[in-house]
Protein backbone atom coordinates (compact mmCIF):
# COMPACT_ATOMS: atom_id res chain seq x y z
CA UNK A 1 0.00 0.00 0.00
CA UNK A 2 1.23 3.16 -0.96
CA UNK A 3 1.70 5.87 1.93
CA UNK A 4 -0.83 8.66 1.62
CA UNK A 5 0.96 12.08 3.75
CA UNK A 6 -0.47 13.94 5.99
CA UNK A 7 1.23 17.03 4.65
CA UNK A 8 -2.08 16.69 2.06
CA UNK A 9 -4.45 16.22 4.72
CA UNK A 10 -6.27 19.05 5.67
CA UNK A 11 -6.64 21.89 4.26
CA UNK A 12 -9.48 25.40 3.43
CA UNK A 13 -11.55 25.59 0.47
CA UNK A 14 -10.19 28.50 -1.45
CA UNK A 15 -12.49 30.77 -2.90
CA UNK A 16 -12.79 34.32 -3.51
CA UNK A 17 -12.43 36.67 -0.62
CA UNK A 18 -14.96 38.95 0.26
CA UNK A 19 -15.35 42.24 1.92
CA UNK A 20 -14.51 42.09 5.42
CA UNK A 21 -15.27 45.22 8.46
CA UNK A 22 -11.76 45.39 9.64
CA UNK A 23 -7.98 43.79 9.57
CA UNK A 24 -4.92 43.99 11.42
CA UNK A 25 -2.53 42.37 13.61
CA UNK A 26 -2.05 40.94 17.03
CA UNK A 27 1.66 41.02 18.07
CA UNK A 28 2.32 37.40 19.85
CA UNK A 29 5.28 36.07 20.66
CA UNK A 30 8.04 37.12 17.55
CA UNK A 31 4.88 37.57 14.90
CA UNK A 32 2.37 39.67 14.59
CA UNK A 33 -0.91 37.50 13.77
CA UNK A 34 -2.87 38.85 10.82
CA UNK A 35 -6.54 38.46 11.38
CA UNK A 36 -9.77 39.90 9.54
CA UNK A 37 -13.14 40.78 11.02
CA UNK A 38 -16.25 39.90 9.43
CA UNK A 39 -19.76 40.97 10.56
CA UNK A 40 -21.12 41.71 14.09
CA UNK A 41 -22.37 39.97 16.45
CA UNK A 42 -21.33 37.03 18.98
CA UNK A 43 -17.94 36.16 17.77
CA UNK A 44 -16.69 33.42 16.25
CA UNK A 45 -12.87 32.31 15.74
CA UNK A 46 -12.76 30.12 12.90
CA UNK A 47 -9.55 28.01 12.89
CA UNK A 48 -8.52 27.19 9.51
CA UNK A 49 -6.79 23.69 8.57
CA UNK A 50 -3.56 22.34 7.44
CA UNK A 51 -1.23 23.24 9.17
CA UNK A 52 0.36 25.58 6.86
CA UNK A 53 -2.20 27.07 4.71
CA UNK A 54 -3.29 30.52 5.12
CA UNK A 55 -6.75 31.94 6.31
CA UNK A 56 -8.11 33.18 3.09
CA UNK A 57 -9.50 29.80 1.91
CA UNK A 58 -12.10 30.74 5.08
CA UNK A 59 -13.50 33.88 3.99
CA UNK A 60 -15.95 32.17 2.10
CA UNK A 61 -17.56 30.36 5.37
CA UNK A 62 -16.75 33.62 7.27
CA UNK A 63 -19.02 35.70 5.21
CA UNK A 64 -21.69 33.07 5.54
CA UNK A 65 -21.25 33.52 9.34
CA UNK A 66 -21.17 37.07 9.27
CA UNK A 67 -24.45 37.10 8.51
CA UNK A 68 -25.76 36.74 11.87
CA UNK A 69 -22.06 36.82 14.02
CA UNK A 70 -18.81 38.42 14.25
CA UNK A 71 -16.23 35.50 12.23
CA UNK A 72 -13.29 36.40 12.82
CA UNK A 73 -10.21 34.19 10.28
CA UNK A 74 -6.36 34.97 11.21
CA UNK A 75 -3.36 33.43 9.33
CA UNK A 76 -1.03 30.85 11.66
CA UNK A 77 2.06 31.58 12.60
CA UNK A 78 4.63 31.11 9.63
CA UNK A 79 1.16 31.47 6.66
CA UNK A 80 -0.21 34.61 4.87
CA UNK A 81 0.89 37.67 6.34
CA UNK A 82 2.01 36.92 9.57
CA UNK A 83 5.28 36.31 8.60
CA UNK A 84 8.22 34.68 10.72
CA UNK A 85 11.82 35.47 9.89
CA UNK A 86 12.42 31.89 9.86
CA UNK A 87 11.04 28.67 10.44
CA UNK A 88 11.77 25.74 12.41
CA UNK A 89 11.19 24.04 15.22
CA UNK A 90 11.83 26.95 17.63
CA UNK A 91 9.42 29.50 16.08
CA UNK A 92 6.38 26.76 15.23
CA UNK A 93 4.96 24.89 17.86
CA UNK A 94 2.07 23.97 19.43
CA UNK A 95 2.41 25.96 22.01
CA UNK A 96 2.94 29.09 20.56
CA UNK A 97 0.43 28.77 17.92
CA UNK A 98 -2.31 28.50 21.33
CA UNK A 99 -0.53 31.48 22.27
CA UNK A 100 -1.40 33.57 19.50
CA UNK A 101 -4.65 32.13 19.74
CA UNK A 102 -5.04 33.86 23.67
CA UNK A 103 -2.89 37.13 21.95
CA UNK A 104 -5.54 37.84 19.31
CA UNK A 105 -8.41 37.40 21.85
CA UNK A 106 -6.38 39.88 24.42
CA UNK A 107 -5.94 41.84 21.43
CA UNK A 108 -9.85 42.12 20.29
CA UNK A 109 -10.45 42.82 24.20
CA UNK A 110 -13.08 39.47 23.84
CA UNK A 111 -14.12 38.67 27.59
CA UNK A 112 -15.27 35.26 25.60
CA UNK A 113 -15.44 33.62 22.40
CA UNK A 114 -16.54 30.84 20.31
CA UNK A 115 -13.82 28.60 18.77
CA UNK A 116 -15.09 26.68 15.27
CA UNK A 117 -12.37 24.79 13.92
CA UNK A 118 -11.80 22.72 10.50
CA UNK A 119 -9.82 19.87 10.65
CA UNK A 120 -6.41 20.62 11.76
CA UNK A 121 -8.29 23.49 13.37
CA UNK A 122 -10.61 21.61 15.49
CA UNK A 123 -6.99 20.11 16.67
CA UNK A 124 -5.61 23.59 17.56
CA UNK A 125 -8.68 24.67 19.07
CA UNK A 126 -9.03 21.52 21.41
CA UNK A 127 -5.54 22.47 22.36
CA UNK A 128 -6.36 26.28 23.29
CA UNK A 129 -9.38 25.31 24.97
CA UNK A 130 -7.49 22.37 27.11
CA UNK A 131 -5.46 25.43 28.42
CA UNK A 132 -8.22 28.51 28.87
CA UNK A 133 -11.69 26.41 29.00
CA UNK A 134 -12.89 29.79 30.89
CA UNK A 135 -12.06 31.83 27.65
CA UNK A 136 -14.15 29.55 25.70
CA UNK A 137 -17.99 30.27 25.09
CA UNK A 138 -18.52 26.89 22.75
CA UNK A 139 -16.53 25.07 20.29
CA UNK A 140 -17.76 24.08 17.05
CA UNK A 141 -15.74 21.22 15.88
CA UNK A 142 -16.10 21.17 11.86
CA UNK A 143 -14.38 17.53 10.32
CA UNK A 144 -12.11 17.76 13.35
CA UNK A 145 -8.83 16.03 13.20
CA UNK A 146 -9.80 14.80 17.15
CA UNK A 147 -8.56 14.86 20.17
CA UNK A 148 -5.64 12.78 19.99
CA UNK A 149 -3.48 11.49 17.14
CA UNK A 150 -5.73 8.66 16.53
CA UNK A 151 -6.18 9.90 12.85
CA UNK A 152 -3.10 8.68 12.00
CA UNK A 153 -3.98 5.01 12.22
CA UNK A 154 -6.54 5.36 9.75
CA UNK A 155 -6.65 8.47 7.11
CA UNK A 156 -4.77 6.43 4.56
CA UNK A 157 -6.68 3.75 3.76
CA UNK A 158 -9.98 6.41 4.47
CA UNK A 159 -8.50 8.25 1.61
CA UNK A 160 -8.02 5.09 -0.41
CA UNK A 161 -11.55 4.23 0.13
CA UNK A 162 -12.97 7.10 -1.08
CA UNK A 163 -11.32 7.26 -4.28
CA UNK A 164 -12.37 5.08 -7.38
CA UNK A 165 -10.00 2.16 -8.38
CA UNK A 166 -8.87 4.35 -11.21
CA UNK A 167 -8.14 7.51 -8.89
CA UNK A 168 -5.84 4.83 -6.79
CA UNK A 169 -4.08 3.68 -9.18
CA UNK A 170 -3.33 7.29 -10.54
CA UNK A 171 -2.03 8.16 -6.31
CA UNK A 172 -0.41 4.99 -6.54
CA UNK A 173 1.55 6.70 -9.91
CA UNK A 174 2.12 10.44 -8.61
CA UNK A 175 3.15 8.75 -5.04
CA UNK A 176 5.88 6.50 -6.58
CA UNK A 177 7.05 9.44 -8.27
CA UNK A 178 7.52 12.06 -5.37
CA UNK A 179 9.14 8.79 -3.51
CA UNK A 180 11.50 8.47 -6.34
CA UNK A 181 12.58 12.04 -5.54
CA UNK A 182 10.39 13.66 -7.92
CA UNK A 183 8.65 16.99 -6.45
CA UNK A 184 8.26 18.80 -9.66
CA UNK A 185 5.07 21.14 -9.98
CA UNK A 186 3.76 18.71 -12.81
CA UNK A 187 3.97 15.99 -10.13
CA UNK A 188 2.52 17.81 -6.73
CA UNK A 189 0.11 19.06 -8.77
CA UNK A 190 -1.04 15.50 -10.44
CA UNK A 191 -1.34 14.35 -6.97
CA UNK A 192 -2.97 16.82 -5.38
CA UNK A 193 -5.89 16.94 -8.49
CA UNK A 194 -6.08 13.00 -7.23
CA UNK A 195 -6.15 13.33 -3.86
CA UNK A 196 -9.18 16.54 -3.79
CA UNK A 197 -11.64 13.92 -5.11
CA UNK A 198 -11.71 12.11 -1.90
CA UNK A 199 -12.40 15.81 -0.14
CA UNK A 200 -16.06 16.54 -1.50
CA UNK A 201 -19.07 14.35 -2.44
CA UNK A 202 -19.80 17.40 -4.65
CA UNK A 203 -17.07 16.87 -7.54
CA UNK A 204 -17.72 20.06 -8.97
CA UNK A 205 -15.77 21.61 -6.17
CA UNK A 206 -12.54 19.44 -6.66
CA UNK A 207 -10.16 21.51 -9.27
CA UNK A 208 -10.48 24.33 -6.75
CA UNK A 209 -9.70 21.98 -3.81
CA UNK A 210 -6.61 20.73 -5.58
CA UNK A 211 -5.90 24.24 -6.00
CA UNK A 212 -5.80 24.68 -2.47
CA UNK A 213 -3.68 21.85 -1.42
CA UNK A 214 -0.98 22.99 -3.88
CA UNK A 215 -1.06 26.50 -1.48
CA UNK A 216 0.39 24.95 1.58
CA UNK A 217 3.63 25.68 3.17
CA UNK A 218 5.03 21.65 3.57
CA UNK A 219 7.69 23.19 5.90
CA UNK A 220 5.44 24.14 7.95
CA UNK A 221 3.31 21.20 8.19
CA UNK A 222 6.19 18.95 8.48
CA UNK A 223 7.35 21.35 11.72
CA UNK A 224 4.20 21.09 12.99
CA UNK A 225 2.94 17.51 12.52
CA UNK A 226 6.52 16.75 14.23
CA UNK A 227 5.37 18.93 17.32
CA UNK A 228 2.46 17.22 17.60
CA UNK A 229 4.10 13.78 17.74
CA UNK A 230 6.89 15.53 20.29
CA UNK A 231 4.16 16.75 23.01
CA UNK A 232 1.89 13.40 22.48
CA UNK A 233 -0.80 15.56 21.51
CA UNK A 234 -3.72 13.48 23.39
CA UNK A 235 -6.55 16.26 25.24
CA UNK A 236 -8.71 14.03 26.32
CA UNK A 237 -7.74 13.99 30.00
CA UNK A 238 -8.03 18.02 30.14
CA UNK A 239 -11.51 17.98 28.51
CA UNK A 240 -12.99 15.16 30.59
CA UNK A 241 -14.40 17.93 32.65
CA UNK A 242 -15.27 20.71 29.77
CA UNK A 243 -18.31 21.97 30.54
CA UNK A 244 -19.31 24.53 27.62
CA UNK A 245 -21.08 23.47 24.98
CA UNK A 246 -19.67 21.48 21.63
CA UNK A 247 -20.69 21.04 18.36
CA UNK A 248 -19.37 18.07 16.44
CA UNK A 249 -20.23 18.63 12.52
CA UNK A 250 -19.29 14.98 10.60
CA UNK A 251 -19.72 14.21 7.45
CA UNK A 252 -20.45 10.23 6.86
CA UNK A 253 -17.77 9.99 4.05
CA UNK A 254 -15.13 12.39 5.54
CA UNK A 255 -11.66 11.78 4.69
CA UNK A 256 -11.66 11.83 8.56
CA UNK A 257 -13.45 8.58 10.34
CA UNK A 258 -16.77 8.65 11.95
CA UNK A 259 -15.14 7.22 15.03
CA UNK A 260 -12.54 10.23 15.82
CA UNK A 261 -15.99 12.56 16.21
CA UNK A 262 -17.41 9.82 18.46
CA UNK A 263 -14.05 10.25 20.93
CA UNK A 264 -14.75 13.56 20.81
CA UNK A 265 -18.57 13.42 21.26
CA UNK A 266 -17.81 10.50 24.51
CA UNK A 267 -15.13 12.70 26.19
CA UNK A 268 -17.29 16.41 25.95
CA UNK A 269 -20.01 15.96 28.41
CA UNK A 270 -21.38 19.03 27.18
CA UNK A 271 -21.88 18.02 23.11
CA UNK A 272 -23.60 17.31 19.93
CA UNK A 273 -23.33 14.81 17.65
CA UNK A 274 -24.41 15.70 13.67
CA UNK A 275 -23.27 13.56 10.91
CA UNK A 276 -24.03 15.28 7.99
CA UNK A 277 -25.01 12.76 5.03
CA UNK A 278 -23.17 12.52 1.86
CA UNK A 279 -20.76 15.03 2.70
CA UNK A 280 -16.84 14.67 2.91
CA UNK A 281 -14.42 16.96 4.58
CA UNK A 282 -16.34 20.54 3.66
CA UNK A 283 -19.96 20.62 5.31
CA UNK A 284 -20.47 24.10 3.60
CA UNK A 285 -20.22 22.87 0.32
CA UNK A 286 -21.70 19.15 0.34
CA UNK A 287 -24.27 19.98 2.90
CA UNK A 288 -24.56 23.77 2.92
CA UNK A 289 -27.94 23.88 4.62
CA UNK A 290 -27.92 21.55 7.15
CA UNK A 291 -24.50 22.48 7.82
CA UNK A 292 -25.04 26.24 8.18
CA UNK A 293 -28.74 25.62 10.37
CA UNK A 294 -27.02 23.38 12.83
CA UNK A 295 -24.19 26.09 13.43
CA UNK A 296 -27.26 28.50 14.05
CA UNK A 297 -29.28 26.12 16.23
CA UNK A 298 -26.29 25.81 18.18
CA UNK A 299 -25.37 29.59 18.56
CA UNK A 300 -28.50 30.21 19.93
CA UNK A 301 -28.60 28.39 22.89
CA UNK A 302 -25.11 30.06 24.07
Amino acid sequence: MHKIFLTLSFFALFLPACAQDQQGFAPSNGVNIHYKIFGKGEPIVIINGGPGGNSEGFAYIASLLAEKYQAIIFDQRGTGKSVLPKLDSTTITMNLMREDLEALRKHLKLEKWVLMGQSFGGMLASYYASKYPDRVKGLIYSASGGLDLALRASIQNRIEELLTPTERKDLAYWNNKMAQGDTTRQTIKGRANVLASAYVVDKKHQKTIAERLLQVNLEINAIVWGDLTRIGYDCKPALKDFRAPALILQGRQDIITVDIAETAHRVLRNSRLVLLDKCSHYGWLDAKEKYISEIHKFMKKL
